[in-house]
């Protein structure tokens, strides 16, 4: 029977009920931390380098410590042993701020069976309703106080998102900004098929989180033979496009078929997409 586990950077791996959290550390109280989560595949975490590279560019933003790549590492190798090859998991790195009177960061990782949602939304793809996000597209990246596109473990906004979802009776959400562009989901990048070119929204010009998969998808998209392009899209848009579909590090890529209620048609490019990424199907 497959479990869950955790580790501690300097602990080593430890029992999955120990605590290993203060009560005044700055994750809990603030939500200030960042943290990483990677689809292990045959026992092994992919795209991990990327991972790693996009939480040494959170810290940086937000002014967090972090060990060297070769600890975390280390860390993460030492949770991930021997865990069955035919699993998939969950592979969790989480770096917060530390105790609220100072100290080192708390660093730790956590690794979990995939949830059966997963390769269920795979395989049926998801229903989504638009929510506006209150902000123009491109307003956060002018703030220069302000981190944008980091992976925080702040979540308030995206399980109000989620539970906004719930209530609405829909899988999931796509963020709107509030001169009606598409940005993206609580946990997930959007993609799109316009003509022969797969696109998706940039992260630089709108602040949203740049995801490691929708990165290696597009840079891999001439092998299912379509280009490549980052563009700026409103939903009107997406209910005309040849496929739309969201994108994560443990989902992978599922096809939205229900935009606001109304149905898309389904893209024959979904399956070739899920091959090239290469995620389990049911």
């Amino acid at each position: 029977m497959v479990t869950s586990r955790i580790g501690v950077l300097g602990r080593g791996r430890l029992p999955a009920d120990e605590p290993v959290l203060r009560a005044d550390d700055l994750g809990v109280l603030r939500g200030d931390g960042l943290f990483e989560t990677m689809h292990l595949r045959d026992g092994r975490a992919w795209l991990r380098q990327e991972h790693l590279a996009r939480l040494r560019s959170g810290a940086a933003a937000v002014e967090l410590a972090l060990p060297a790549d070769d600890a975390l590492v280390e860390l993460l190798d030492e949770v991930a042993a021997d865990w069955p090859a035919e699993v998939e998991g969950a592979l969790r790195l989480v770096c917060t701020r530390g105790p609220e009177r100072g100290g080192p960061p708390t660093v730790y990782a956590t690794l979990s069976e995939v949830a059966p949602a997963a390769p269920q939304a795979r395989h049926d793809g998801v229903s989504v309703a638009t929510l506006s996000l209150g902000v123009p597209a491109e307003a956060r990246p002018e703030l220069d106080w302000l981190p944008a596109g980091i992976k925080s473990t702040s979540y308030g906004a995206s399980s109000a998102a989620r539970r906004w979802a719930a209530r609405a009776g829909v899988d999931d959400v796509l963020w709107i900004s509030s001169d009606g562009y598409a940005l993206e989901g609580p946990t997930a990048n959007l993609v799109w098929l316009a003509g022969e070119t797969l696109c998706t929204v940039p992260a630089g010009r709108t602040g949203i989180l740049p995801g490691t998969t929708v990165a290696w998808l597009l840079a891999h998209a001439a092998d299912v033979g379509c280009g490549a392009a980052e563009r700026m899209v409103t939903p009107t848009e997406l209910r005309k496009a040849e496929g739309v579909w969201l994108t994560s590090s443990v989902r992978g890529l599922v096809a939205v078929h229900t935009l606001d209620g109304e149905p898309l048609p389904p893209s024959p490019l979904t399956r070739a997409l899920q091959q090239l990424l290469g995620f389990p199907l049911p």
